[in-house]
């Protein structure tokens, strides 16, 4: 299926890929239900991530066999609705979709929309903070620290600010002051939410991680086990490490021995970037809050060795993250006796 907001295009292949159908259908709930239940057999649907595909994955899941969410390929060459929704349904039935999207968020849905909706209020009080400070900025006044944000003093501030000025930086504070009581209320409802499931209160001991982190991290997760080890959990995360190389082998006496080429590239650069953000800040957290913890010697001994703090600071995050899994999957408390 193409998607668009007025309008999806179906394509219909049949097992050996011969295409028996297309068909133009209103995007609404009803129109699309009995199409998909109108064609006939086993059925298998296969469309791409957009706004929309979270929507059309809870109404048609229930219909079909199987329900694939592919992130969209960028394609050269001619392009229509129709062509598009073959090469998607050729794509699953050859099982060639390099990489899905996970849906079916279950009883996280509300979570997930909540974590959604917070991470966008955080970032429009931290645009607001930063509209205030450049009004101070623009004026050649320093203003360094939070004290400038507190309504105590607010006064004294504005007044270093030409009267052309001061208005227009009373208006930005009104702004800032309305959203901070939305942003607390927000983060209440979230972390409540988090906490009617019982394996938030156990994945709260894990170091570094806080309510608010937990219930961002389950609403992105869902399951831990999506993952089988922790290896494409790092990968997921963002903090898999990209290893490339090239003519890896070379003959010596009549063998062909593998010669240590790889070099690293970084890290991988599709992720799940609020995940990336949780395990990174839990890092940082336990390295300038709790330097007497396991993990906090751990990175102190890295880094009085050969290591960057840089890299040093991206091994806890992983452990972290390791660690998170672990406990999720096995439903356990944090014990600091197991590192």
């Amino acid at each position: 299926m193409d998607a668009h907001l007025s309008s999806c295009t179906f394509a219909v292949v049949g097992p050996t890929g011969r295409k028996l159908r297309t068909d133009v259908v209103d995007t609404s709930a009803k129109a699309l239900k009995d199409f998909v239940l109108g064609v006939k057999g086993s059925r298998y649907l296969c469309l791409e991530e957009g706004t929309m595909s979270e929507w059309l994955y809870e109404v048609l899941s229930p219909h079909v066999q199987e329900l694939v969410v592919m992130v969209p390929v960028k394609r050269r060459g001619p392009k229509s609705d129709a062509k598009d929704a073959f090469d998607l349904a050729n794509k699953l039935r050859l099982n060639d979709i390099e990489t899905s999207v996970f849906k079916g968020y279950g009883q996280f849905q509300r979570l997930r929309e909540l974590s959604r909706v917070y991470d966008k209020i955080v970032g429009d009080v931290i645009r607001a903070q930063n509209r205030i400070k450049s009004m101070y900025r623009s004026r050649g006044v320093a203003s360094p620290g939070r004290g400038v944000y507190s309504t105590e003093g607010r006064d004294a501030w504005l007044k270093r600010l030409p009267p052309a000025c001061r208005f227009a930086c009373r208006s930005l504070y009104a702004e800032y002051d309305a959203l901070l009581p939305i942003k607390e209320e927000t983060q209440a409802e979230l972390v409540k939410e988090s906490r009617r499931h019982p394996i938030s209160r156990k994945l709260e001991t894990t170091p570094g991680l806080g309510p608010v982190r937990v219930a961002q991290s389950m609403a992105a997760v869902v399951t831990p086990h999506r993952f089988r080890t922790k290896r494409p959990f790092w990968s997921y995360c963002g903090l898999g490490i990209v290893m490339r190389s090239s003519s890896d082998y070379v003959k010596q006496d009549g063998r062909w021995l593998r010669v240590p080429v790889q070099t690293t590239r970084g890290l991988n650069p599709y992720c799940n970037r609020r995940l990336k953000r949780i395990f990174k800040g839990a890092a940082t957290t336990v390295v300038s809050l709790m330097p007497q913890s396991p993990l906090g010697l751990h990175y102190q001994r890295l880094v009085s060795g050969d290591t960057k703090p840089n890299l040093a600071k991206l091994t806890l995050a992983r452990k972290i993250a390791a660690t998170f899994l672990a406990m999720w999957k096995h439903e356990e408390v944090y014990d600091p006796s197991r590192h």
